[in-house]
Protein backbone atom coordinates (compact mmCIF):
# COMPACT_ATOMS: atom_id res chain seq x y z
CA UNK A 1 0.00 0.00 0.00
CA UNK A 2 1.62 3.50 -1.06
CA UNK A 3 1.35 6.40 1.53
CA UNK A 4 -1.67 8.08 1.68
CA UNK A 5 -1.94 11.85 0.78
CA UNK A 6 -2.13 14.40 3.19
CA UNK A 7 -6.04 15.22 1.42
CA UNK A 8 -6.41 11.34 2.23
CA UNK A 9 -5.23 11.64 5.95
CA UNK A 10 -7.23 14.41 6.26
CA UNK A 11 -10.44 13.08 5.86
CA UNK A 12 -9.80 9.39 7.61
CA UNK A 13 -9.23 11.34 10.73
CA UNK A 14 -10.44 14.32 12.61
CA UNK A 15 -11.75 16.87 10.07
CA UNK A 16 -13.71 13.60 8.24
CA UNK A 17 -14.96 12.35 11.74
CA UNK A 18 -16.52 16.32 12.44
CA UNK A 19 -17.77 16.03 8.78
CA UNK A 20 -19.68 12.98 9.23
CA UNK A 21 -21.50 14.48 12.44
CA UNK A 22 -22.18 17.50 10.92
CA UNK A 23 -23.68 16.22 7.22
CA UNK A 24 -27.11 14.04 8.28
CA UNK A 25 -30.74 14.51 8.23
CA UNK A 26 -33.82 13.54 6.23
CA UNK A 27 -33.48 16.97 4.25
CA UNK A 28 -29.94 15.80 2.20
CA UNK A 29 -31.74 12.53 1.35
CA UNK A 30 -34.75 14.01 -0.17
CA UNK A 31 -32.70 16.65 -1.91
CA UNK A 32 -30.27 13.69 -3.13
CA UNK A 33 -33.26 11.70 -4.32
CA UNK A 34 -34.53 14.52 -6.51
CA UNK A 35 -30.82 15.07 -7.90
CA UNK A 36 -30.40 11.30 -8.66
CA UNK A 37 -33.89 11.14 -10.28
CA UNK A 38 -32.98 13.95 -12.58
CA UNK A 39 -29.29 13.36 -13.21
CA UNK A 40 -30.40 9.68 -13.96
CA UNK A 41 -33.08 10.23 -16.64
CA UNK A 42 -31.33 9.86 -19.52
CA UNK A 43 -29.81 6.30 -17.94
CA UNK A 44 -31.50 3.20 -18.06
CA UNK A 45 -31.32 -0.74 -16.49
CA UNK A 46 -29.13 0.27 -13.19
CA UNK A 47 -28.78 -2.36 -11.43
CA UNK A 48 -25.77 -1.87 -9.84
CA UNK A 49 -24.27 0.93 -8.36
CA UNK A 50 -20.83 1.85 -7.03
CA UNK A 51 -20.36 5.03 -4.98
CA UNK A 52 -16.87 6.31 -4.08
CA UNK A 53 -16.46 8.25 -1.19
CA UNK A 54 -20.02 7.41 0.33
CA UNK A 55 -19.17 9.55 3.90
CA UNK A 56 -22.27 8.23 6.09
CA UNK A 57 -24.57 6.92 3.34
CA UNK A 58 -26.50 9.72 2.30
CA UNK A 59 -26.32 9.26 -1.46
CA UNK A 60 -26.73 5.67 -1.16
CA UNK A 61 -30.03 5.76 1.04
CA UNK A 62 -31.44 8.17 -1.67
CA UNK A 63 -30.35 6.01 -4.45
CA UNK A 64 -31.81 2.72 -2.33
CA UNK A 65 -35.31 4.35 -2.50
CA UNK A 66 -35.06 5.64 -6.06
CA UNK A 67 -33.51 2.26 -7.33
CA UNK A 68 -34.99 -0.42 -4.81
CA UNK A 69 -33.91 -3.51 -7.04
CA UNK A 70 -30.21 -2.00 -7.19
CA UNK A 71 -27.48 -4.05 -5.72
CA UNK A 72 -25.50 -1.48 -3.96
CA UNK A 73 -21.56 -1.04 -3.17
CA UNK A 74 -19.54 2.28 -1.29
CA UNK A 75 -16.02 2.68 -0.62
CA UNK A 76 -15.42 5.01 2.48
CA UNK A 77 -12.01 6.17 4.04
CA UNK A 78 -13.38 7.06 7.01
CA UNK A 79 -14.21 4.61 9.95
CA UNK A 80 -17.05 6.63 11.56
CA UNK A 81 -18.34 7.73 8.01
CA UNK A 82 -18.47 3.76 7.15
CA UNK A 83 -19.87 2.70 10.71
CA UNK A 84 -23.03 5.21 9.91
CA UNK A 85 -23.18 3.92 6.76
CA UNK A 86 -23.12 0.16 7.64
CA UNK A 87 -26.05 1.62 10.20
CA UNK A 88 -28.03 3.34 7.71
CA UNK A 89 -27.28 1.02 4.87
CA UNK A 90 -27.52 -2.33 5.72
CA UNK A 91 -28.08 -4.32 2.80
CA UNK A 92 -25.30 -1.87 1.24
CA UNK A 93 -21.73 -3.71 0.42
CA UNK A 94 -18.73 -1.11 2.12
CA UNK A 95 -15.28 -1.14 1.42
CA UNK A 96 -13.20 0.50 3.72
CA UNK A 97 -10.87 2.02 2.15
CA UNK A 98 -9.39 4.68 0.51
CA UNK A 99 -10.60 4.87 -3.24
CA UNK A 100 -7.32 5.67 -4.15
CA UNK A 101 -6.21 2.44 -3.10
CA UNK A 102 -9.94 0.46 -4.16
CA UNK A 103 -9.27 -2.61 -6.62
CA UNK A 104 -12.06 -5.18 -7.44
CA UNK A 105 -12.55 -7.71 -10.18
CA UNK A 106 -16.17 -7.03 -10.21
CA UNK A 107 -17.97 -4.10 -12.41
CA UNK A 108 -20.84 -1.86 -11.22
CA UNK A 109 -23.87 -0.56 -13.95
CA UNK A 110 -22.56 2.68 -12.42
CA UNK A 111 -19.91 4.37 -10.35
CA UNK A 112 -19.89 8.23 -9.22
CA UNK A 113 -18.56 10.50 -6.81
CA UNK A 114 -20.47 13.54 -5.38
CA UNK A 115 -18.21 15.90 -4.07
CA UNK A 116 -15.30 14.09 -3.77
CA UNK A 117 -12.99 14.93 -6.58
CA UNK A 118 -12.77 18.18 -5.25
CA UNK A 119 -10.37 17.11 -2.38
CA UNK A 120 -8.56 14.72 -4.33
CA UNK A 121 -4.67 15.18 -4.74
CA UNK A 122 -4.44 16.85 -8.13
CA UNK A 123 -1.50 14.53 -8.84
CA UNK A 124 -3.92 11.48 -7.89
CA UNK A 125 -6.71 12.63 -10.08
CA UNK A 126 -5.65 10.18 -12.74
CA UNK A 127 -5.92 7.34 -10.38
CA UNK A 128 -9.33 8.10 -9.21
CA UNK A 129 -10.68 8.73 -13.00
CA UNK A 130 -8.88 5.26 -13.42
CA UNK A 131 -10.81 3.61 -10.24
CA UNK A 132 -14.33 4.84 -11.90
CA UNK A 133 -13.63 4.11 -15.39
CA UNK A 134 -12.35 0.28 -14.55
CA UNK A 135 -15.02 -0.20 -12.11
CA UNK A 136 -17.81 0.67 -14.31
CA UNK A 137 -19.38 -1.47 -17.26
CA UNK A 138 -21.91 1.27 -18.35
CA UNK A 139 -22.13 4.63 -16.75
CA UNK A 140 -20.11 7.29 -15.11
CA UNK A 141 -21.71 10.17 -12.92
CA UNK A 142 -19.35 12.90 -11.74
CA UNK A 143 -20.91 15.71 -9.53
CA UNK A 144 -18.67 18.14 -8.63
CA UNK A 145 -17.47 22.09 -8.71
CA UNK A 146 -16.85 23.18 -11.67
CA UNK A 147 -13.96 25.43 -12.94
CA UNK A 148 -12.76 25.37 -16.56
CA UNK A 149 -8.89 25.51 -15.60
CA UNK A 150 -7.52 23.97 -11.94
CA UNK A 151 -7.78 26.50 -9.52
CA UNK A 152 -7.46 25.75 -5.32
CA UNK A 153 -10.04 27.00 -2.88
CA UNK A 154 -9.70 27.57 1.04
CA UNK A 155 -11.13 24.96 2.62
CA UNK A 156 -12.64 25.79 6.39
CA UNK A 157 -9.41 27.38 6.63
CA UNK A 158 -7.15 24.70 5.53
CA UNK A 159 -5.23 25.08 2.19
CA UNK A 160 -4.24 22.37 -0.22
CA UNK A 161 -7.82 20.52 0.46
CA UNK A 162 -10.32 22.10 -2.11
CA UNK A 163 -9.18 22.05 -5.74
CA UNK A 164 -12.01 23.04 -8.66
CA UNK A 165 -11.75 21.91 -12.50
CA UNK A 166 -13.08 20.40 -15.53
CA UNK A 167 -13.48 16.93 -13.90
CA UNK A 168 -15.22 15.37 -16.67
CA UNK A 169 -13.38 17.10 -19.31
CA UNK A 170 -10.18 15.35 -18.39
CA UNK A 171 -11.85 12.06 -18.16
CA UNK A 172 -13.66 12.59 -21.49
CA UNK A 173 -10.33 13.17 -23.08
CA UNK A 174 -8.39 10.12 -20.89
CA UNK A 175 -10.79 7.20 -21.94
CA UNK A 176 -12.06 8.26 -25.47
CA UNK A 177 -15.14 5.21 -25.58
CA UNK A 178 -16.88 7.53 -23.14
CA UNK A 179 -19.55 9.87 -24.52
CA UNK A 180 -21.31 12.58 -22.59
CA UNK A 181 -25.31 12.13 -22.56
CA UNK A 182 -26.16 14.37 -20.02
CA UNK A 183 -25.49 16.97 -17.55
CA UNK A 184 -26.71 20.21 -15.21
CA UNK A 185 -26.08 22.30 -12.49
CA UNK A 186 -28.12 22.59 -8.88
CA UNK A 187 -28.10 26.08 -7.50
CA UNK A 188 -27.38 25.87 -3.36
CA UNK A 189 -30.75 28.56 -3.43
CA UNK A 190 -33.13 25.82 -5.12
CA UNK A 191 -36.39 26.48 -3.29
CA UNK A 192 -37.27 22.30 -2.52
CA UNK A 193 -33.95 20.27 -3.30
CA UNK A 194 -31.33 22.77 -3.02
CA UNK A 195 -27.25 21.20 -3.70
CA UNK A 196 -24.32 22.88 -3.10
CA UNK A 197 -23.93 24.88 -6.31
CA UNK A 198 -22.91 21.06 -7.75
CA UNK A 199 -22.40 20.79 -11.70
CA UNK A 200 -22.75 16.87 -12.94
CA UNK A 201 -22.32 15.15 -16.09
CA UNK A 202 -23.17 11.52 -16.78
CA UNK A 203 -21.29 9.58 -19.17
CA UNK A 204 -21.60 6.40 -21.13
CA UNK A 205 -18.96 3.62 -21.89
CA UNK A 206 -19.62 3.53 -25.62
CA UNK A 207 -17.64 -0.17 -25.52
CA UNK A 208 -20.08 -1.47 -22.55
CA UNK A 209 -21.81 -4.79 -23.62
CA UNK A 210 -25.93 -4.95 -24.21
CA UNK A 211 -28.01 -5.79 -21.69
Amino acid sequence: MSKRSEQETFWEGEFGNSYTERNKGGHWIASNTSFFANALGKASRIKSVLELGANRGLNIQALAALLPQASLSAVEINSIAATELERSCPDAEIFKTSLLEFRSEKRWDMCFTKGVLIHINPEKLSDAYQALYEHSSKYILLAEYYNPSPVEISYHGHSSKLFKRDFAGEILEKYEDLRLIDYGFVYHRDLNFPQDDLTWFLMEKQSSPTK
